[in-house]
């Protein structure tokens, strides 16, 4: 009964309220005065804005080297149907970027061991926060990226980079000596 009595008298109280705020905007008007009296509504706070997507990266079509993690694609992947429509080659030489352009052909550097491989773009990835690009486990195998350490950090050299007009742009590494050795 005690909790009833108390919600009673909150509620009396909250209408007490009410009705003395929309009096308030009534007061020193008479019957003659020309101004309405008038409840003005409250701007509503401003929506908190949207969050934001990650914006979808642009394809690189510029040939430059660029340098970050590399990691390599899960054994689930195996068969896979990649972005060009090939099936996933664990044993091949594709490789996936989010920028580089489908059908780039890069040079690839470990860093850290200086063993260099050749790899196609083939599809989209990764998409691991700071990863650079995907490989093949048989490339990351070759340039010295175990599975153990799962990444590593390279150098990717465009050699030849696929431009929307359907002609090819030669990349820095288009001219590397390397490159013919690699092969």
């Amino acid at each position: 009964m005690a909790s009833m009595h108390f919600s009673i008298n909150r509620w009396l109280g909250s209408v007490a309220m009410l009705v003395g705020a929309l009096s308030g905007g009534l007061i020193g008007c008479t019957a003659n005065d020309s101004a309405k009296a008038s409840v003005v509504p409250q701007e509503a706070p401003a929506a908190a804005p949207a969050p934001l997507a990650p914006a979808k990266p642009q394809p690189d079509r510029s040939g430059r080297t660029r340098v970050g993690v590399a990691s390599f694609y899960a054994d689930w992947f195996a068969g896979r149907e990649m972005a060009d429509g090939t099936p996933m080659d664990p044993g091949g030489d594709n490789a996936a970027s989010r920028t580089l352009p489908i059908g780039t052909t890069a040079k690839v550097t470990n860093l850290a061991t200086g063993r260099s491989a050749l790899v196609t773009i083939q599809d989209r990835g990764p998409y691991a926060k700071g990863r650079l690009v995907d490989l093949s486990p048989t490339t990351a195998q070759k340039i010295g990226i175990s599975r153990g350490q799962g990444v590593g950090r390279v150098r990717i050299s465009p050699i030849y980079v696929p431009l929307p007009d359907g002609s090819i742009k030669a990349g820095v590494a288009a001219k590397d000596p390397e490159v013919t050795q690699l092969r």
